[in-house]
């Protein structure tokens, strides 16, 4: 990593995530203790609205600290495991060769078509951002990062665009959704809202999400293409070139039927995925084990001996013990916060100052404290079950609908999941992206600022409308 003109030189992101982890420790000396009742409701435990009281303080200090990374790990272990097996799998798939011979092909044919190339980004950013308000694909897009980072490399771009097109895709979705069941179904049914209510604004602001991202991606590749030394990730990315030039993507052979079979196999494996999660109820567990007989399969196919599925999976999953530190010590900011008993006293801070302002204000003001509390609780159907049943009556004080305090938990809740270092899948993508947070946090402000003026700016038209039932 190249230093700074001025001499300085941006951490290691282990060593940014302590920072944070330290400044959320010291926030439990200044911050005061308070504490929501929660009940359980349909199996979900939720907050109870108005039921907020101080209690004392948790100072977490050196000892809580070093403890921390520990109890990451256990917490973040489902997530762990999960990275390990894909990354495991993945480097099964890859000493197949078909991954690298389907590259090749698609670097061929944009070279021979010029439309293919133009099309990559938009239509494949477009099928995820699909997929991410439809069920909420989040998890489920770590296993693409190891296609489509190499995948725009070759093509020309760097790892930033090939991480882009599935996770900012995804991510997108998954913000503004008009489906997903796992933050806005849960959302609404804590507001007792009708299913898919609001569906149409939701399009609307779905699609305009979408072809944000896809225009600030594209002209970012386009940039690269032209300028590719311009890339924050020029000297990182050779890691990439290193293995497509010793995969010998240019000068191999084609498509063998092996490699047709194997890719069959990978298809059928995704269209296993999305069955399995929208029909099956399928999460990290059976994701991890359909990859894991994806790979099994592949290698028998492409006759690697046992010996050789076998060192092959270990030697790609010992690639992401760093990821594996990475998620567990974000986790640690999580444990620090609520060991504190500070995460509520927030919460209720923020709800205060929501309700003393005009509605459209107001409306506004609840997406930027979604976006502040998901820093601490990146699970959203976690974040649905606290902030719901507090915004809920809080919007019927203030004048706005329930429908559009639904839009602004969604959108607060999904943007700033695709910068926050709490977030086990922006920092297991990352990983498996070889992309350094610092890098990526950057190259993501100029789009998240869109993202959020975008939001400030579609939270209008709801409060003046009266959206949806009161």
């Amino acid at each position: 990593m190249k230093k700074k003109a001025f001499g300085f030189k941006a951490p290691n992101t282990l060593v940014l995530i302590f920072i944070i982890l330290t400044v959320t420790a010291a926030l439990t000396w200044i911050i005061p203790g308070g504490h929501f009742d929660r009940m359980v409701i349909n199996g979900r435990e939720v907050v109870v609205s108005d039921s907020y009281r101080s209690i004392a303080h948790v100072p977490q200090g050196l000892w809580a600290l070093l403890l921390s990374p520990i109890r990451g790990f256990i917490e973040a272990v489902q997530i762990i495991a999960f990275i390990f097996i894909v990354g495991g799998a993945f480097n099964v798939l890859q000493k197949t060769g078909a991954l690298d011979a389907f590259i090749k092909r698609v670097v061929h044919a944009q070279e021979r078509y010029p439309l293919i190339r133009k099309m990559i980004i938009p239509v494949f950013m477009l099928i995820f951002s699909f997929f991410g308000s439809l069920f909420g694909m989040s998890e489920e897009v770590l296993p693409f990062v190891l296609i489509f980072v190499p995948l725009a490399v070759s093509l020309g771009y760097d790892s930033i665009v090939g991480l882009a097109i599935p996770f900012v895709g995804a991510a997108v979705g998954f913000a503004s959704a008009f489906v997903n069941p796992f933050t806005l179904g849960i959302a609404q049914g804590i507001a007792e809202l009708p299913p898919l209510s609001g569906m149409g604004y939701r399009l609307i602001c779905w699609a305009l999400y979408t072809l944000a991202a896809i225009v600030f991606v594209q002209l970012y590749a386009d940039k690269i293409k032209r300028f590719p030394q311009k890339s924050p990730l020029f000297e990182t990315d050779n890691h990439w070139r290193e293995h497509l030039k010793n995969s010998n993507i240019i000068s191999s052979a084609g498509l063998k039927k092996t490699h047709k079979w194997i890719l069959a196999v990978f298809v059928l494996a995704m269209v296993l995925l999305v069955t399995g999660v929208m029909a099956w109820d399928w999460y990290i567990n059976e994701i991890a084990g359909l990859f894991l007989g994806m790979a099994l399969v592949a290698g028998i196919i492409s006759h690697l001996s046992a010996n050789d599925i076998a060192k092959g999976f270990v030697d790609g999953a010992k690639d992401f013990m760093n990821v594996a530190f990475i998620i567990a010590s974000a986790r640690s900011i999580l444990i620090i916060a609520s060991d504190g008993q500070i995460i509520d006293t927030i919460l209720y801070n923020m709800a205060q100052i929501v309700r003393n302002a005009h509605p459209v204000f107001a409306a506004q003001l609840m997406f930027i404290a979604q976006s502040v509390i998901n820093v601490f609780i990146p699970s959203g159907s976690g974040q649905a079950a606290l902030m719901m049943p507090i915004m809920t009556p809080l919007s019927d004080i203030i004048g706005i609908t329930r429908q559009t305090a639904v839009l602004a938990f969604q959108m607060g809740d999904g943007l700033t999941n695709m910068i926050i270092p709490t977030s086990g899948v922006t920092m297991g993508v990352l990983g498996l992206a070889r992309i350094p947070f610092e890098k990526w946090f950057v190259w993501m402000l100029p789009l998240m600022g869109i993202f959020f003026l975008m939001a400030l700016l579609l939270l209008i038209p709801p409060v003046l409308t009266h959206w949806g039932p009161m």
